[in-house]
């Protein structure tokens, strides 16, 4: 075998001629010792048959392994997230239930203890007097300042400057989502924040969609009723 000029004694390395050549020559590839060990392979006992030798078979088993392993990652994927859909359809039913601001806020509470086992859930509001019984007051411009920019929609992973949303709960929060509000006419700037006790149970990489369609169903239920 000449490597350099890419052939097999005069004939060239395509597909179709390899296999023409092993066709022609079976004794090359069953007394070539040290190519069988390359690939992986070994004579059989019979003498005339090349099986699959240890290291082939280990490559074979580790492929199927990895796509076993790949299959299962994805259908665990589905499963949470079918599952995480369905607790969140479950909660809206909870929230439009809400008779007023105060209930609205301590059923968000409970279900996100409840429904989805987080630490605290928490309905924060910039404005210069008051905010509903069970609601975080803020001051104007502390929602940009929470998120981190006047143009971020949602923010998820820690944030230190979040914790006081979360009062004497805040020691068990180690992870946040939080979601951008506009709540009444002149809008109000709020905040819709989840914490959770797990460091990962919210990190920068993961989608917010899901506690985004949240605020939207809190903003148009908390509208039912007039700021007090």
């Amino acid at each position: 075998m000449d490597g350099s000029q890419g052939e097999i004694e005069g004939v060239a390395l395509e597909p179709s001629a390899v296999r023409r050549f092993l066709a022609d020559n079976p004794q090359f590839l069953r007394e070539d010792l040290g190519l069988l060990d390359e690939l992986g392979l070994r004579v059989a006992a019979e003498g005339n048959v090349v099986e699959f030798g240890p290291a082939a078979l280990a490559r074979v088993h580790a492929a199927h392994q990895r796509e076993a392993t790949q299959r299962q990652q994805l259908e665990e994927t589905a499963r949470a997230n079918f599952s995480a859909q369905a607790q969140t359809h479950g909660a809206v039913i909870d929230l439009l239930d809400a008779r007023n601001h105060s209930e609205l806020a301590w059923r968000l509470d409970e279900l996100s203890q409840t429904r989805f086992g987080l630490a605290a859930a928490v309905i924060a509001l910039e404005h210069p007097e008051r905010v509903p019984a069970g609601w975080k007051l803020l001051v104007e411009g502390q929602v940009d300042m929470i998120l981190g920019s006047p143009s971020r929609l949602a923010r998820m992973g820690f944030a230190p400057t979040a914790l006081g949303l979360f009062g004497e709960r805040a020691p068990q929060v180690q992870s946040m989502a939080m979601v951008r509000m506009s709540i009444w006419e002149p809008a109000c700037q709020g905040l819709l924040a989840f914490g959770s006790a797990d460091p990962e149970g919210f990190t920068e990489d993961m989608g917010a969609e899901l506690v985004a369609f949240l605020a939207r169903v809190v903003e148009r239920t908390a509208e039912r009723w007039p700021i007090l």
